[in-house]
């Protein structure tokens, strides 16, 4: 069996248009390198990149804050009930293989933190400078060929 890359996609729950037409590209993108998606399941910059990702043929998991599946964007393929609140942000950091920031407040910086101390890679389109050991790109392209470049030297 071959297991799937799951990739991070992370940002603001009230997103600027730019940054929600960056995580929609993204989630295509991702979903054509054949990955899954893995966000927090909301809207915002979450529900532009399940989006992208659905409309692209793949798969996402949206690990949800809250108790009601329900609550999930209409593009998440598979809904992850934690009634955890803020502390979901953890999960979503240990799912993902890798993570791309998008935009983003204080929850986004929270993902960033815990992905850095795991040691995964990191790239930010827009979101919280100056950070060391992010990756900062100016495209959704370069945002996920990074992440897949890194993901794939890590495996040699």
């Amino acid at each position: 069996m071959q297991v799937r890359a799951i990739i991070g996609v992370i940002g603001a729950g009230s997103a600027s248009p730019q940054a929600e037409a960056w995580a929609y590209e993204i989630g295509r993108l991702i979903a054509e390198r054949g990955a899954v998606l893995v966000c927090g399941g909301l809207d915002g910059v979450m529900r532009a990149a399940c989006r992208g990702c659905a409309e692209a043929g793949g798969e996402t998991l949206g690990i949800l804050p809250g108790s009601e599946a329900q609550a999930a964007n209409p593009w998440v393929t598979y809904p992850i009930v934690t009634n955890m609140g803020h502390a979901r942000n953890v999960i979503i950091a240990h799912t993902a293989q890798a993570l791309i920031a998008v935009d983003g407040e204080y929850g986004t910086l929270s993902e960033i933190a815990v992905s850095l101390k795991l040691g995964r890679t990191v790239a930010a389109l827009g979101a919280w400078p100056g950070i060391p050991g992010v990756f900062y790109v100016d495209s959704p392209r370069a945002a996920v060929d990074l992440v897949f470049q890194r993901l794939a030297e890590n495996e040699k």
